[in-house]
């Protein structure tokens, strides 16, 4: 499902990605793809790709991983990128590739699968997905304890049925433009993360 999904998404967007990688180039100076080292699949970790919307070494600066409405390190196309979620289309890729779902948990950054107890690394039972049950029940408005919490409800009553449901919910969610920063107490990580590598500026949000 994940290929019959993903393939001709990838293939009828292509142009619209050719244009936002051009719009991104010209608004700011850095690398139009942003990559991350993210944890998939029983621990496997591979390279998450995203539209480049903040300026190039954010992850050093400010509030490091974490993002908020109004962040200075955004640029002016990562705003409108990201209130439409256009930032995650090349993620199609990694699904093509077989790194990620259409619909799983949200991948998360080594430093954070660190901290996992017993219970909590059964998030990784399932491959990550562009969106989630998480994403369509408070993304990133809630902490990222409960976050992982639906995760793993996710996890223990996967079906095909829920997963269209996701992605139907996933639709209305986008066009209502809901949740895509973090609120007070809610979002990202619960920990003072920041990433080593600062060639491209972006967050895990």
């Amino acid at each position: 499902m994940d290929l019959a999904i993903a393939t001709p998404l990838l293939a009828v967007s292509a142009p619209v990605m050719l244009a936002i990688a051009v719009w991104v180039r010209l608004d700011s100076p850095g690398r139009v793809i942003f990559r991350q080292e993210r944890v998939g699949l029983h621990g496997r970790t591979f390279n998450l790709l995203k539209f480049r919307s903040m300026v190039v070494g954010a992850q050093t600066m400010g509030a490091g991983l974490a993002v908020t409405e109004g962040d200075s390190r955004i640029t002016k196309v990562g705003k409108i990128l990201r209130r439409l979620s256009l930032d995650e289309l090349p993620q199609l890729i990694n699904v093509v590739r077989g790194d990620m779902s259409i619909v799983g948990p949200r991948p998360t950054v080594p430093a954070q699968v660190a901290h996992y107890n017993d219970r909590q690394r059964r998030r990784l039972d399932a491959r990550p997905g562009i969106t989630g049950h998480a994403q369509v029940t408070g993304r990133n408005a809630i902490p990222w304890s409960q976050r992982i919490e639906l995760d793993l409800d996710y996890v223990d009553r996967w079906s095909l049925g829920r997963d269209i449901a996701i992605i139907a919910r996933t639709a209305l969610v986008v066009l209502r433009r809901q949740d895509t920063y973090r609120a007070e107490g809610g979002g990202g990580f619960d920990l003072p993360l920041r990433a080593p590598d600062t060639r491209s500026g972006d967050t895990i949000a």
